[in-house]
């Protein structure tokens, strides 16, 4: 045997676990810095994924303003095309709107110049709609590869990430989610040792199609957020997490 070839595996399998890490994984920074936390334990950033959706964003915002909770949407282009209307009511609330991409596609394989389209036409459509750019950009999945970031960060956008995902987009029942959501609880209860506090991060739409059945979204969090206003937690937005981290 060449013993040149000895370790030649494990060194592929290593390097293939690395870069599943670094595309997949929340908290790794591997492939460029990511906010993934707000700056205080007592600071809750809930932000949503894939919408806008007219059969669950009206309600969620109602929702919203009954617990005065302010939220960040990582929105799809071309469903801000299709409902500019909506997408101007989520600013008009108060919520800030962030860049999910124009299609939803999977990142990880697209080249520089893909990604910068996908990226680039999805706060275009912002800009059209609301008149301003997005500031803050969510991969879809989470997914990056080595230039996600950095297209990004050219496009003015920082990359957030989260601390909680408990899977709302599953057929599963509301009261799963409710459990799935209890983490956030727990740690406002104790505070042991926390600096920063959780991105958590739900969707109020559903990639394929506008319409998306989001009500077990809805009814969580319908239990949750007096919940947590009572623990002591204050609802903001990246933007504010950010602006207070920088204090």
């Amino acid at each position: 045997m060449n013993p040149w070839l000895i370790g030649v595996p494990a060194a592929v399998v290593a390097a293939s676990a690395v870069t599943s890490y670094a595309a997949v994984s929340a908290s790794s920074q591997l492939f460029g810095t990511t906010v993934r936390s707000t700056a205080s334990p007592l600071e809750l950033a809930i932000t949503f994924d894939d919408g806008p959706n007219p059969a669950v964003t009206p309600k969620l915002l109602d929702l919203l303003d009954q617990h005065d909770a302010k939220a960040t949407f990582f929105v799809i282009g071309r469903f801000v095309r299709e409902c500019p209307a909506l997408t101007r009511e989520i600013a008009a609330r108060g919520h800030l709107l962030g860049n999910h991409s124009e299609t939803h596609a999977n990142l990880f394989w697209m080249s520089h110049g893909s990604v910068r389209e996908e990226l680039r036409r999805c706060s275009g459509d912002l800009q059209d709609v609301i008149g301003a750019n997005a500031e803050y950009f969510r991969p879809p999945w989470g997914y990056r590869n080595p230039w996600v970031i950095g297209v990004a960060r050219e496009l003015g956008m920082r990359t957030v990430m989260w601390t909680i995902i408990p899977g709302d987009w599953k057929e599963r029942p509301a009261e799963w989610l409710v459990e799935r959501m209890r983490p956030i609880a727990r740690r406002a209860e104790t505070l042991t040792d926390r600096r920063v506090g959780d991105v958590l991060c739900l969707h109020d739409g559903a990639y394929r199609a506008l319409g998306g059945d989001r009500s077990r979204t809805l009814a969580a969090l319908e239990y949750w957020l007096p919940r947590w206003r009572e623990l002591g937690l204050k609802f903001v937005t990246i933007s504010q997490a950010v602006q207070t981290s920088a204090r």
